[in-house]
C-alpha cells in the first residue's frame, strides 16, 4: 500500500507539472523504479501512467488551443503518430541494462534542456517550416522513447514555426503529447513491456493531476516553477549516476 500511495502522488504531481510545463517523468520514472519495476517497463509504465493526464490538461486548454493561428493540426498530428510509433519501437528492442545505463543521460538531457529554455524558445520564427517540422518529428521520436523533457521540447519546436502565445502553444503541446504518447503506449502494450496494476493506479491519479495543473496553469510563477523542476530534475540525475 506504501509503493501505491507513493506511485498515486508522483502520479499526481507528474500530472501537474506536464499541465503547466513538462517535467512530469522526472517523478514517475524513479518512484517506478524505486518500487522495482525494471527500467525498460518502468518507463514503459510511467508514459501510459502520463496519457489521461496529458488528455485531461489538453481539455483544460481546449478555448486557448482556438487561439493558434496558422498551424496545420493535421500535419502535425500525423507527424506525432509517425514519430511516437518509431520511439516506442525503439524502447522495445532496448535491453534492460542497456536503458538502466542511459536514464542518467537522458534524465541529463532534459534537466538542462529545462534549464536552457529561455534560449530555445528566443529564437522562434527564424526556422523554416521544413526545418521546424523536422524537429517536430525528432521530438515525436523522442517522446515515443522517453517522455522525460517532451514538453518543453514541443515548445521550443512550436516556437521555431513563429508562435508566442504560450497559453495556446500549451494546448498544442498536451494535444500532441497526447497523440504520440497514445500511439506509443498501443506498442508498449503490444510489446508487453506495461506494469499495469501500477500503470492503473497512476493513470487515476495524473488524471487528477493533469486536469489541475491546467487550470493552476495560468496563475503560478513560470520562473519559480521551471527553477523548481530544474532542482527536481538535477537530483534525480544525481541520484542515478550514483546508483548506477
Amino acid at each position: 500500500m506504501n509503493e501505491y500511495l507513493l506511485l498515486s502522488l508522483a502520479a499526481f504531481f507528474a500530472g501537474t507539472l506536464n499541465a503547466v510545463a513538462g517535467g512530469g517523468s522526472f517523478l514517475t520514472l524513479p518512484a517506478l523504479i524505486y518500487c522495482g519495476v525494471p527500467p525498460v517497463i518502468a518507463n514503459a509504465t510511467g508514459t501510459v501512467a502520463l496519457l489521461p493526464g496529458y488528455a485531461a490538461s489538453t481539455w483544460g486548454f481546449r478555448q486557448e488551443l482556438k487561439q493558434l493561428q496558422g498551424l496545420h493540426l493535421p500535419r502535425l498530428l500525423m507527424l506525432s503518430l509517425f514519430g511516437g510509433s518509431l520511439g516506442a519501437g525503439l524502447l522495445l528492442i532496448t535491453d534492460n541494462n542497456t536503458f538502466n545505463q542511459l536514464i542518467p543521460w537522458l534524465l541529463l538531457v532534459a534537466t538542462l534542456l529545462f534549464a536552457f529554455a529561455p534560449n530555445l524558445m528566443a529564437g522562434r520564427a527564424q526556422a523554416s517550416p521544413l526545418v521546424a517540422l523536422s524537429a517536430l518529428f525528432l521530438v515525436a521520436i523522442y517522446g515515443g522513447y522517453f517522455n522525460g523533457g517532451l514538453g518543453i521540447l514541443l515548445l521550443a519546436a512550436l516556437s521555431l514555426l513563429g508562435h508566442s502565445n504560450l497559453n495556446a502553444m500549451n494546448g498544442v503541446k498536451n494535444l500532441v503529447s497526447t497523440v504520440l504518447t497514445a500511439i506509443a503506449v498501443m506498442i508498449y502494450a503490444a510489446g508487453d513491456v506495461v506494469a499495469w496494476p501500477q500503470a492503473l493506479v497512476m493513470m487515476l491519479a495524473a488524471t487528477a493531476g493533469g486536469y489541475w495543473g491546467a487550470k493552476i496553469a495560468k496563475r503560478l510563477p513560470a520562473l519559480a516553477l521551471r527553477r523548481g523542476i530544474i532542482v527536481i530534475g538535477a537530483v534525480m540525475t544525481v541520484l542515478f549516476f550514483i546508483t548506477l
